[in-house]
């Protein structure tokens, strides 16, 4: 049986206020034309599946336009699990229709253990797989909440309720795996931050709690899992170095730091209990360059790449020690006449003077909105406890501009 394990794709998402609808179509395509020449038996998505919980209307028709050529393909199991970007009532909504092209969808946890647990059949109606489909897990799905609970105390609980958690779906998945065939291979499912993942400057991981609280240990997973599949980290990683414990990372890069990384879907092949994995590369569907350097050197990598015709979104970081008034003028002035988009200019001298000066000076271009949003926490020396509170109000905000967004796009 061969499997695609997948994740992070955030769908809608903008690459520094641009769209990238194209290019995510074009993965998508990618993908089903690869599982139908690879014979693929079932496709695993790890969670974020879009990018906010309010995707528009145009993120959403690839979604299920993607599904609709699925469901034509050779591929007999779809497995999709909320993620922590993604709205659990919009992605269960046509659960029930789905269920009837053999494509599963687990957008959030309930009381119910038994709907996280998938028995997989193959064409003569066999049992050929078993699936704990485990969405991300909020707050409110694995503990109580207690007035004057400290951020300890909290973090102990969120831990020990995700352990306690996979624990209890997996061990009932292996209960049913030991009455049916003791060598069905097991295939967990999740979407969450194991402590030692590795993430990258600007690839827009969220913390999923103030202090990394639910970050667990990669041994809190229950032995009976063949192989471990993992989504939110968007890079492609083993977990505590095993081969069969894995994140995927997203198959696109969500930031210029990601530039030139390799990104990557994970296929993986089981012969009963037996697994092997296998990394199969994602083709670039839009180029990113990320060019450093003193202003010669910048204008010198513009140059070369208007020679080459590169339609690249770039990033021009400039590190020189000299400080140009009109650095920007300069930049954008080069390329002009071709099909280069500037996305982004940071400008360092500005940067290292800005900290001297305690950051007074420093150019809105250098931050992300989060990053200006935890400066404007620091310099009113809010307390951590009351910058929970705001972070959750800012995400809030956030969410529904993207939502209004959302809107405009559908009507226009």
């Amino acid at each position: 049986m061969r499997l695609i394990h997948t994740s992070d794709w955030h769908l809608g998402h903008r690459f520094h206020g641009r769209q990238r609808h194209e290019e995510q179509g074009r993965f998508l395509d990618w993908l089903v034309r690869l599982i139908e020449v690879e014979t693929i038996d079932v496709l695993l998505v790890a969670g974020d599946v879009f990018d906010t919980t309010t995707p528009g209307s145009r993120a959403q028709a690839l979604y299920y336009r993607f599904l609709h050529r699925l469901a034509g393909s050779g591929c007999r199991h779809v497995v999709i699990i909320g993620g922590n970007h993604d709205s659990p009532a919009l992605l269960e909504a046509p659960r029930e229709l789905l269920r009837q092209l053999d494509i599963h969808v687990v957008g959030m946890s309930e009381e119910n253990r038994d709907k996280e647990i998938l028995l997989l059949r193959d064409q003569e109606g066999e049992a050929e797989l078993l699936v704990c489909a485990v969405p991300f897990l909020r707050d409110r799905d694995i503990r109580l909440a207690a007035a004057g609970e400290s951020l300890e105390e909290k973090g102990r609980q969120l831990r020990d309720g995700i352990r306690l958690h996979y624990q209890q779906v997996c061990e009932a998945a292996d209960q049913l795996r030991r009455e049916i065939d003791p060598h069905l291979p097991l295939v967990a499912l999740g979407h969450l931050f194991v402590a030692g993942g590795q993430t990258q400057e600007g690839d827009g991981v969220r913390e999923l709690s103030v202090g990394g609280l639910e970050r667990i240990e990669g041994t809190s997973f229950p032995e009976c899992i063949d192989y471990l599949a993992l989504g939110h980290l968007h890079l492609g990683q083993l977990v505590g170095g095993s081969a069969t414990r894995r994140y995927s990372g997203a198959p696109l890069p969500m930031s210029f730091s990601e530039a030139d990384q390799r990104k990557q879907i994970l296929a993986v092949h089981c012969e009963g209990r037996m697994v092997a994995v296998e990394s199969i590369p994602v083709p670039s569907f839009q180029l990113f360059v990320s060019l450093r350097g003193d202003l010669p050197e910048l204008l010198d990598g513009v140059k070369r790449l208007k020679a080459a015709a590169s339609p690249a979104w770039v990033e021009l970081h400039y590190q020189g020690q000299a400080i140009i008034p009109n650095l920007r003028e300069q930049l954008l002035a080069a390329v002009e006449g071709s099909e280069l988009v500037v996305l982004r200019i940071r400008n360092s001298r500005i940067y290292d003077f800005a900290l001297q000066q305690g950051q007074a000076a420093e150019s809105l271009d250098d931050l992300s909105v989060d990053e200006v949003f935890e400066r404007c926490l620091e310099s009113n020396r809010v307390e951590e406890v009351q910058r929970q509170l705001l972070r959750e109000a800012f995400a809030e905000v956030r969410e529904a501009l993207a939502r209004q967004d959302g809107e405009t796009e559908s009507g226009s």
